[in-house]
């Protein structure tokens, strides 16, 4: 599961999460990167990074849309829970505040801890809509995973 190849091979993948390449850039280069195979076929990926502190961020989790919805995105995180428990104490994510995200990441165990105010305006050149919400606020998800 874990891809030790160029990251970027993967790039139409984390443009599905960050329609953003110059953010993608700003984590990529250190994080690892997780590929959901199933039956020899990607399904979709995941790129992790150490936050310091016991912090494990999920900055970047997509799956193809023909594979979404099937509980592939939940298998990643629980894999990710059980590969990680004993070196990290926390789960984290940041995403907008949106009825396709937030309630996955609920379902997935995960609770709201912060906001940081006016991420999306601040980082992307351009306004990002999900759901026909325009995401503005970044909502921090956690999940203890010790």
């Amino acid at each position: 599961m874990r891809y030790e190849g160029k990251k970027t091979d993967f790039i139409d993948l984390l443009l599905l999460a960050d329609e953003s390449r110059d953010m993608i850039d700003r984590y990529i280069g250190r994080g690892e990167m997780y590929i959901l195979e199933d039956e020899g076929i990607v399904k979709g990926e995941c790129l992790v990074t150490d936050e310091g502190d016991g912090i494990l961020e999920i900055k970047n989790i997509a799956m193809l849309p023909q594979y979404s919805r099937m509980g592939y995105g939940r298998a990643m995180i629980d894999y990710l829970s059980s590969a990680y428990r004993g070196s990290f104490c926390i789960l984290q994510a940041g995403t907008g505040d949106s009825p396709l995200t937030i309630p996955f990441y609920e379902k997935c165990g995960f609770k709201r801890s912060h906001i940081i105010k006016n991420f999306f305006t601040d980082n992307y050149d351009h306004p990002i809509f999900e759901c026909g919400i325009q995401l503005v606020d970044m909502i921090i998800m956690r999940k203890g995973i010790s």
